[in-house]
């Protein structure tokens, strides 16, 4: 077995590692996190689900974002759906056989690709360009979209320029699946696009793009407005609350 394979099937393991070890941490910590108050964003559901109705808006159609700046809007839903279709096309690296969706929806993920670089660099362009938006933008933020943009052009120059062995590529992600490290072809740019993914899952757990999973814990988007019809405390209020009163 090559050297190259061996190096980036460790990668691969230690980069899952922490990505699935790093995320379950901040999904615990978000979880335990006290919400104090009931402050849902106005005009808010009053059932629980009106508030699953207003979360699936939220993921699935950026809705208050939409309201907010409509070309923001654009260019972040063009991409997160973009990437969305990309990343199932991608599941035909890990099954086999491959399910009959995956199939399916394979020519629109091939050309959602455009879709995700158009949105990147549009949600880039106002980092530089948007006074307000430039002000609080760090290195951290341009790390992010870099690794996004260099996944995305070698991803698109693989499968519209100079394309790999996807046979090879797809052995050697089911070895790592069952702990077994098999060839990988020394294409550069499958080197370079794997070697960004493998960045990008070992960054995730400490930036911002811990925003995919934090949506859901959002006090001002996952409560009900029931105040006047019920008293809103949190876990550890009421174990306050109880102790003090067996006292």
């Amino acid at each position: 077995m090559s050297a190259l394979s061996v190096s980036y099937a460790l990668l691969f393991y230690v980069a899952t590692l922490i990505f699935v070890i790093g995320v379950a941490r901040k999904i615990w910590i978000y979880a335990k996190t006290p919400a104090p108050l009931k402050i849902p964003t106005m005009p808010a559901p009053v059932t629980k689900s009106g508030v699953v109705l207003r979360m699936a808006r939220e993921v699935v159609l950026f809705a208050s974002l939409f309201k907010s700046n409509k070309w923001i809007w654009l260019f972040g839903w063009l991409f997160h759906m973009a990437m969305f279709l990309v990343l199932a096309r991608h599941l035909r690296y890990f099954t086999d056989p491959v399910w009959w969706w995956v199939n399916l929806i394979q020519p629109f993920g091939k050309y959602a690709a455009f879709g995700m670089l158009i949105g990147l660099l549009g949600l880039w362009a106002r980092r530089f360009f948007v006074e307000r938006i430039r002000y609080i933008t760090g290195p951290s933020d341009h790390l992010m979209l870099a690794l996004l943009l260099g996944i995305t052009i070698t991803g698109m120059s693989m499968t519209f320029v100079a394309h790999t062995d996807i046979v090879m590529v797809k052995d050697f992600f089911r070895g790592l699946m069952v702990g077994s490290i098999r060839p990988l072809p020394d294409d550069i740019n499958l080197l370079l696009h794997l070697a960004f993914v493998a960045a990008l899952l070992i960054v995730f757990p400490v930036s911002k793009l811990l925003h995919a999973p934090g949506v859901f814990f959002s006090p001002t988007r996952n409560q009900v407005d029931d105040a006047r019809e019920k008293r809103h405390i949190a876990p550890w209020a009421a174990e306050l609350d109880a102790a003090e009163s067996g006292n």
